[in-house]
């Protein structure tokens, strides 16, 4: 189990490390973009447009060989970020 003061450690280190990484992009001049994922798939966000979250969850499924609970909060976490 981590104690608070290794979280409050850890979370330090993690903000110094992004500070870092930060100072390398701008010094590079590049930019961070991240590879899409199964859930950024046109597939599956149409059936989450149509209404048809099963469909989804089959396609992700598909995709990712997740199981049943990942596949359903990845599509209802897919369904909120669309506003639906």
């Amino acid at each position: 189990m981590v104690t608070d003061t290794e979280f409050g450690l850890l979370r330090m280190r993690v903000k110094e490390l992004e500070g870092q990484v930060e100072f390398l992009f701008k010094h590079f001049g590049v930019m961070y973009v991240p590879e899409p994922g199964p859930e950024d798939d046109p597939r599956i966000i149409e059936q989450v447009k149509q209404g048809n979250l099963i469909e989804a969850i089959k396609i992700y499924r598909e995709l990712t060989d997740a199981g049943l609970a990942e596949a359903k909060s990845t599509v209802e976490r897919i369904k909120n970020g669309l506003g639906l």
